[in-house]
């Protein structure tokens, strides 16, 4: 592309010239004639003749390299200087216009584990769909990458536009079948309108359309989502805490706590679970639930991870013959350089990695299983265990526990409450925990508060137990402490009080 505009910029330098090669052969012609000079008609049509050739050349090269321009040359979609031209020139003050921004959900990790080769062809197929999907009713273009727009004018425009994206949603839901292989992708989708009568500029309007495009991936992806002004004031604060949190990962105001987990028989330590903290100079809080995916968004969490990761392993050094746990964000395990760091970090703490488990979630290993796969593989070639965390909150199923072999499974605190309220969902429970033990899986039921719930997860076969009745997560030496000390004791169920709201 940078070639052909090169191209049609020298185009466009020649035909002045051209114009002006058309204009001196008409007027030599003609003075010719006028001063009696016998040059012939047949000269006079051939210079003619000559001159309109090349203006005709250049005026058509340019007007080919002008549609090039405008064109994507991989899909055949019009690009984005052909949206920004069509924002303007179809814009009419007394009639709606709508504008969607679509990103396709999980492409970047087709196109690294599959090839550019199959991720083109991939785009080349949803770009057909989308063709297809808008009809006579919207425009379709490419924009770049994986990301794509529709623009819809006239009478209910964004009533026809949302409708678009909503197809077009269904449609990618379906498999698709590329060189061989069977690929599934989502997408998430901004709009934003102009409506007849008021005034919207076409940058404004592709600004609002991007912020609602990633307010739909921050809501859980595979929707789409108008803009609303609510949007902005979100917007800015989540700059400022981005920005906070990069000032208090480089002056160390992280901190990182850590939580017990008790053996179900005996109540002895076996594990702690490392926490990020981040207190406030009033003594509040920020939540990890608040922090940890703006990190992932704007790029902080390898720093993030690493960091934590690191400390805790330099602080549980000396804590022998307890486990070491640390939550993996799906962002961390994406990173094809994760599994080189945590080698890093290994040998310069000198933490025993047989000591070390890593929680992984099962939104991330659902995604894409295959690459998943591979990911824990490497982690575990270092010694290192993996434990499926907060298990009974989504998809993962009895085949799935088997498929990648976990070291432990984490059962989500919803699971124990609803056992104990239900009996399907209590049998449920029962029937998990003895299917991780026949895989040689550990299990641990999270969040226990009352004794009850204690009781319950011993009596359905549990190896730990980890919550507020047993622990809250505290400071590295307090730990130090405990084990240090006799015993522990449960705490008496009105200390407990709602210490769950704190939990990460």
């Amino acid at each position: 592309m940078i070639e052909d505009s090169a191209t049609l910029a020298r185009y466009r330098r020649l035909a002045p010239f051209a114009v002006l090669a058309a204009a001196l052969g008409a007027l030599s012609a003609y003075v010719a004639i006028f001063r009696g000079q016998a040059i012939g008609i047949t000269g006079v049509l051939a210079y003619a003749l000559a001159a309109t050739l090349v203006l005709h050349h250049v005026l058509g090269r340019m007007r080919k390299m002008e549609s090039l321009s405008m064109t994507d040359s991989l899909t055949g979609l019009p690009n984005r200087r052909a949206l920004h031209s069509d924002l303007v020139d179809l814009r009419d003050p007394d009639a709606e216009m709508a504008l969607a921004l679509i990103d396709l959900d999980g492409f970047k990790s087709i196109n690294d584990h599959h090839g550019h080769l199959l991720g083109d062809a991939l785009l080349k197929n949803c770009a057909d769909i989308l063709r297809e999907v808008c009809g006579d009713e919207g425009r379709s273009y490419r924009l770049g990458g994986d990301e794509f727009a529709v623009l819809a004018t006239g009478q209910l425009a964004g009533t026809i536009l949302e409708g678009i994206c909503r197809r077009y949603m269904e449609r990618l839901a379906r498999a698709q079948r590329i060189e061989g292989r069977s690929l599934a992708i989502g997408l998430s989708a901004g709009l934003a309108r102009f409506e007849a009568g008021t005034e919207l500029s076409s940058t404004e309007m592709l600004r609002q359309a991007d912020v609602a495009m990633y307010a739909s991936k921050a809501s859980g992806r595979m929707r789409c989502t108008w803009f609303h002004l609510d949007f902005d004031i979100r917007r800015e604060a989540t700059r400022k805490l981005e920005a906070d949190l990069a000032t208090a990962l480089r002056e160390g105001e992280l901190q990182v706590e850590y939580q017990p987990l008790v053996d179900a028989k005996d109540n002895k330590i076996v594990a702690v679970e490392a926490l990020v903290r981040w207190p406030q100079p009033d003594g509040t809080q920020i939540s990890p639930s608040v922090f940890i995916p703006i990190a992932e968004e704007c790029g902080l969490i390898e720093h993030l991870g690493d960091w934590v990761l690191e400390q805790a392993c330099t602080q549980a050094l000396d804590w022998t013959d307890i486990t070491l746990s640390v939550n993996v964000s799906p962002a961390q395990l994406r990173d094809p350089g994760f599994a080189v760091r945590l080698g890093h970090i290994l040998e310069r703490t000198g933490f025993p990695p047989e000591r070390l488990e890593l929680e992984v979630t099962e939104t991330y290993l659902v995604g894409d299983p295959t690459v998943a796969g591979r990911s824990l593989d490497l982690i575990r070639r270092f010694g290192v265990g993996v434990a499926l965390d907060d298990f009974g909150t989504g998809y993962a199923s009895i085949g799935f526990l088997r498929k990648f072999s976990f070291e432990k499974l984490k059962l989500d605190r919803s699971l124990m409450v609803e056992a104990a309220n239900d009996e399907g969902s209590r049998t449920m429970m029962v029937s998990t925990i003895a299917v991780a033990r026949a895989l040689n899986m550990d299990v641990t039921a999270e969040g226990v508060e009352t004794a009850d719930q204690a009781d319950l997860a011993r009596a359905a076969g549990c190896d730990q137990i980890q919550g507020w009745l047993y622990y809250k997560a505290i400071p590295a030496n307090e730990i130090k402490q405990l084990l240090a000390g006799s015993g522990v004791n449960e705490r008496d169920e009105s200390e407990v009080g709602n210490g769950h709201v704190e939990r990460a």
